[in-house]
């Protein structure tokens, strides 16, 4: 049997429980998994081996310093958290070992892990405050530095996804650089989940609005159940929705977007799947085992291939179309030339399964 394990963590202040971080097998990751043992993130061994394909620059990303830390309100079932549980044997190919446990080297395994942030303060209807958005920042590149990371799952707790910005931070109470930060920092936890090496998915089961609704436009991928809901409204309490429109404008199409916009007027699950905001819309009983059907597929998957793919997709959506065609051509080429590049090929034509190196060593020059 696998096992799931529960990072948690809470920002200082009185903000109260922000979100908890959950890593675990694929055979425990859906609904009524067994009972659960956590560790401290901070404690943890994640030294695996495997490359981690470098992402692009982070510009003004402050890496690992300044961290909050943040325990969440809820306990998981079997007691307190504790260390990482005793090293077991390899798993197959494919597998999603708990990122705690320490998988031998060179055994034909290699560790892979889906990591869940959970935005946890629904009483604030999960307001993206700087508190959050810098807690949030951090603990996203920290992730992003250990080699085990296959995704990353962002879902909350509550009616709400998010509602956006806590608009006690915008009165005028705070003056115009606190307002800039708050927009600043948004805006790069908006752009570093794209530049990440790894694919984001956003779970979202409610409201989404304003920045929330950002949040889940930024993200690679979107499941959301039926009753979900998108809007942009700022517009109606006298803020134009400026930032989040970078976001759902690059998601929906203009005409679609500018309504939300103008009118803050929410849209439904099944229309944000039609104009493209969303990959999925399933019942709300089948969320997470829809999200995490995609999760493990992507597991399954070369992480430096995966990684050069999403880079290369961002890059040439911004590029006209023969300049687009010309890197993607070449990347192709960089691509077979990738060890995982030409195991990939070979395991097709002998078919079996391929056995991933998830690094960047070339197979040839």
């Amino acid at each position: 049997m696998g096992r799931f394990s529960l990072g948690k963590r809470r920002l200082r202040g009185d903000l109260g429980a922000i979100y908890k971080v959950y890593r675990g097998d694929h055979q425990d990751l859906g609904p009524g998994s067994p009972a659960r043992r956590g560790y401290d993130l901070h404690t943890a061994s994640l030294s695996a081996p495997g490359a981690l394909i470098p992402p692009p620059p982070l510009a003004g990303a402050r890496g690992r310093g300044g961290a909050a830390a943040f325990p969440a309100r809820k306990k998981p079932a079997g007691g307190e958290p504790g260390l990482p549980r005793a090293p077991r044997s390899p798993l197959p190919s494919g597998t999603l070992p708990s990122l705690g446990a320490a998988v031998p080297a060179g055994a034909g395994a290699r560790r892979q892990g889906a990591a869940n942030i959970i935005l946890n303060d629904p009483k604030k209807r999960n307001a993206l405050s700087l508190a959050t958005l810098r807690s949030l920042r951090d603990d996203i590149l920290r992730e992003a530095d250990s080699t085990d990371l296959r995704v990353i799952i962002i879902s909350a707790e509550g009616p709400v996804f998010s509602s956006g910005h806590d608009l006690k931070e915008l009165s005028s109470k705070q003056d115009t650089k606190h307002h800039a930060e708050v927009f600043e920092t948004c805006a790069e936890v908006m752009t570093l989940l794209q530049k990440l090496p790894v694919p984001v998915i956003a779970q979202v089961n409610g409201l989404a609005t304003a920045a929330g609704c950002q949040l889940v436009a930024s993200c690679d991928i979107a499941v959301a159940s039926e009753k979900s809901r998108f809007a942009t409204p700022g517009v109606n309490i006298g803020l134009f929705c400026s930032t989040p429109a970078v976001a759902v404008g690059r998601s929906l199409p203009r005409k679609v977007a500018l309504e939300m916009l103008f009118t803050g007027e929410p849209i439904s699950a099944q229309e944000a799947l039609l104009h493209g905001l969303l990959s999925r819309v399933v019942p709300e009983d089948k969320l997470e085992e829809e999200t995490m059907k995609i999760a493990r597929k992507i597991c399954e998957t070369s992480k430096s291939v995966v990684a050069l793919g999403k880079a290369t997709f961002y890059k040439q959506m911004a590029q006209d179309l023969e300049a687009a065609y010309r890197m993607t051509s070449q990347v192709m080429v960089d691509n077979l030339a990738l060890k995982d590049g030409q195991e990939g090929i070979e395991a097709f034509i002998q078919k079996r399964k391929p056995v991933w190196s998830h690094t960047v060593d070339r197979a040839y020059k």
